[in-house]
């Protein structure tokens, strides 16, 4: 076999591949366009209580750890900021609008190891586990991942968290 169609196969494999990449993206949207939206952040929501710079790594649905959320801005990994205020969580993740979380709407926070494509140390992801539209019929168990930047412990958010939580449920 010469060069050309060596180069040829090889060219077409790898537009096959991407095609492929794009239509199971865009197949994955569709099929998750019946999630509702995030809530966008209301006016008043009180001073922060803690704010931490992340990494945003991916929001998955509960129990599905492998089922990436890929729709409402959830789909792709960036910088982000997680501010906690008493009412709930505010996630900055860049490029997207800031999304709402009330705090009876977190199920629970904790530190993971791994998520879709991205494993760490021990511990080193941060996990809020929320509904996404709570109350409405299509309301959806899902859990969003972090990475912790500014400093290597990631306790300080968890604990932020936990704190509106035990607020919520008095």
């Amino acid at each position: 076999m010469d060069r050309t169609t060596s180069l040829t196969i090889t060219g077409v494999l790898l537009l096959l591949a991407l095609l492929g990449m794009f239509l199971g993206w865009r197949a994955r949207r569709r099929r998750q366009s019946a999630l509702p939206a995030p809530l966008p952040v209301p006016a008043e929501i009180g001073a922060a209580l803690f704010s931490v710079e992340t990494l945003y790594a991916a929001t998955t649905i509960a129990g599905e750890p492998l089922n990436r959320v890929a729709v409402r801005g959830l789909g792709f990994r960036g910088r982000a900021t997680v501010t906690v205020v008493p009412s709930g969580v505010i996630l900055g993740i860049a490029g997207t609008p800031e999304i709402y979380i009330p705090s009876t709407d977190i199920r629970s926070v904790e530190r993971a190891t791994w998520t879709i494509d991205r494993v760490v140390e021990a511990g080193g992801l941060v996990c809020i586990a929320w509904t996404l539209g709570a109350g409405g019929a299509e309301a959806r168990d899902i859990d969003s991942y972090f990475r912790v930047t500014e400093s290597t412990d990631p306790v300080p958010l968890i604990r932020a968290i936990q704190g509106i939580l035990v607020k919520a449920a008095s």
